[in-house]
């Protein structure tokens, strides 16, 4: 039998077996390196009770081995990639103990260069703030007396927050009752209230 065909078995064997987590539109919040390999945290939504989403932490280590491709599908370097960059990644189930946790990276493909370049059609709410929760970083609009009306945002190290004289504010500067316009991502929970993650955020 041809070597190079045992090769190639054995390595997709060894990947079949590897148990591989695959997440999209992951957004890599820091990057660092040292002399051997390269170090990628990104965040992503993983569904969790009552249809919540809850924002993971996971550093991916990469090294020559694995494959990262811009939008267009061509092969970059790690060094090509930036905070604020929109990604698919598939990487190790096997992870350190550390914190943020630490896994292997087979594959990062950048999908957007920056979660904030929104699409020609973004998608707007304007409405009351019903409830700001500074802990678990997200803000729910909409009328308290009409739960249908409600949505829930999720915001992360990415959200820009303005206020009414176009000033970057944070999240705790924010109160219930004050009218915002919130640009957010395609995806939501089927949860009561539904639940996104906000992009930009305006006071009104």
């Amino acid at each position: 039998m041809d070597k190079f065909f045992i090769n190639d078995e054995v390595k997709a064997f060894r990947w079949m077996n590897n148990m591989v987590i695959n997440v999209e539109g992951a957004i890599i919040e820091e990057i660092s390196h040292d002399n051997r390999s390269s170090f990628v945290t990104i965040s992503y939504g993983v569904l969790g009770d009552f249809g919540m989403i809850n924002i993971e932490l996971v550093t991916l280590v990469t090294d020559r081995n694995t494959i990262i491709r811009n939008r267009r599908g061509r092969r970059i370097s790690v060094r090509d990639l930036r905070p604020g960059n929109v990604v698919d990644a598939s990487f190790s189930a096997a992870m350190t103990r550390s914190i943020p946790p630490q896994a292997r990276a087979f594959m990062i493909t950048v999908v957007r260069e920056n979660v904030n370049s929104l699409p020609v059609f973004p998608n707007i709410v304007e409405d009351r703030i019903l409830e700001i929760d500074t802990n678990n970083n997200f803000l729910i609009t909409g009328n308290p007396d009409d739960i249908m009306s409600q949505m829930r945002f999720v915001v992360n190290d990415m959200t820009e927050i303005y206020d009414r004289r176009g000033n970057r504010i944070h999240l705790r500067d924010l109160r219930p009752g004050q009218m915002v316009r919130v640009e957010h991502a395609d995806f939501m929970t089927a949860s009561i209230p539904p639940q996104t993650t906000a992009f930009v955020i305006w006071v009104l």
